[in-house]
């Protein structure tokens, strides 16, 4: 069904005649790049990113030179997933890339903007056409060639920076709420560190304990010194903990029957999972507000659930006991560097079992300072949960601006040449 908004129309116009592929290698610029510059493509965000091959020993002679404007791509498709590896360099400086990949140019910016076909290559339809086009037996391959093909409407320049401009407002709101819940949950984890790693919580003159002679205890069991009245416990003396448990793989659906279910990490995002499945069978569950962990690797990762969910096997919740959620959220932040730390040093969590998750060792802090941090963080929380509704919000606006890309009125368009 989906090809049907293929069919070439009046107002639609073959890309190939508005761009125009380059190939020029770092080795033939007056001024190469080195290694820092090579780029990866990345399909889910669109753009180019750090590159995750090793480069011990690559040279970057061969590598190929994209430009500010210009675009590249990864022809290859195959286990991709559902969107194509894209981007435009948005950027003021040149990157490198992969000599496989194919590189284009606009040939008028007067005729055709590129930020406005890249937001066409942003939209799912596109990434699905390029699927369907993709071909080869050994290799699903979406070249150069088939590239030029793609049909899109193409409006005035005044109505293309128009659409631009609104959808850059949108897309330059959401940036700044990451930014902003970004730097509020560092600015609560520093505040963490500064009270329960280095023991400098306000004391009753509220002034920082430890700096101010705040009396200390050798704690045999943690091998360390301690506030006096703060104790060696275990994850499970302050939190409840459920382990998910996976529904039967028939019960899983899109279409919104039955309750949401949440399996696993991919899942996650920034501070609230997506919404992708729903089971009719739900096993486990876990209510909102409560802390979504992931169980497999990697272990660690965190999220909180913003509805009353299923949880899958992949995922276990945790609620405090004492209603200090935002206090445990950032506890686990803590933990969840101790795995980092050990999977650096080569030491792979691939899961963390229900004994292994209870009987994680932590300082219990004596009440008062426990609810004290909660209630100066859980500002933080409310403000972070706020600007990701907003975003949220901002996404549904954003993917109606893409949306409405295929209706725009496109009389009178210039023609390339």
């Amino acid at each position: 069904m989906y090809l049907k908004n293929w069919v070439m129309r009046s107002n639609y116009k073959q890309l190939g005649n508005y761009i125009e592929q380059f190939n020029i290698r770092n080795k033939d610029c007056n001024n190469s790049l080195g290694l820092e510059a090579i780029k990866g493509i990345s399909s889910i965000s669109k753009s180019f990113i750090k590159t995750k091959a090793n480069l011990v020993g690559v040279s970057p002679e061969n590598y190929k030179v994209v430009e500010p404007k210009q675009f590249g791509f990864n022809p290859n498709t195959a286990r991709m997933g559902d969107r194509i590896p894209i981007a435009l360099n948005s950027g003021r400086n040149n990157v490198l890339v992969s000599s496989i990949y194919p590189t284009f140019k606009i040939l008028d910016a007067n005729l055709l903007l590129p930020e406005y076909l890249m937001m066409w290559f942003i939209r799912p339809e596109f990434d699905r056409y390029a699927r369907f086009k993709s071909h080869g037996s050994a290799r699903e391959i979406f070249d150069y060639s088939e590239m030029c093909e793609v049909e899109l409407p193409v409006p005035s320049i005044e109505k293309q920076r128009a659409i631009v401009k609104e959808y850059n407002t949108i897309v330059n709101r959401i940036k700044l709420n990451e930014e902003l819940n970004q730097k509020l949950e560092e600015t609560a984890q520093a505040l963490y560190k500064h009270w329960f790693v280095d023991f400098e919580f306000p004391n009753e003159n509220g002034q920082p304990y430890k700096s101010s002679g705040g009396k200390m205890i050798y704690n045999e069991e943690l091998d360390q010194e301690t506030p006096d009245g703060w104790l060696k416990g275990q994850l499970s003396d302050i939190s409840a903990i459920i382990m998910g448990q996976s529904p039967s793989g028939n019960s899983y659906n899109k279409q919104g029957n039955g309750e949401i279910f949440y399996q696993g990490r991919t899942e996650f995002g920034f501070r609230f999972p997506e919404v992708r499945n729903y089971t009719t069978e739900p096993k486990r569950r876990a209510k909102k507000g409560d802390i979504l962990m992931s169980v497999r690797a990697p272990v660690g990762d965190l999220n909180i659930a913003n509805t009353n969910c299923c949880i899958g096997r992949g995922v276990a919740s945790l609620c405090s006991k004492n209603d200090n959620n935002s206090f445990l959220f950032y506890l686990m932040k803590k933990v969840k560097r101790q795995f980092d730390i050990a999977n650096e040093e080569g030491t792979i969590f691939g899961s963390i079992t229900k004994d292994g998750l209870h009987e994680i060792e932590i300082i219990v802090p004596r009440p008062e300072v426990v609810s004290s941090f909660n209630k100066f963080t859980s500002k933080f929380d409310d403000k972070i949960t706020n600007q990701c509704q907003q975003n949220s919000s901002l996404e549904e606006i954003r993917s109606l601006i893409l949306s409405k890309m295929t209706s725009l009125e496109t009389n009178k368009i210039p023609q390339a040449i």
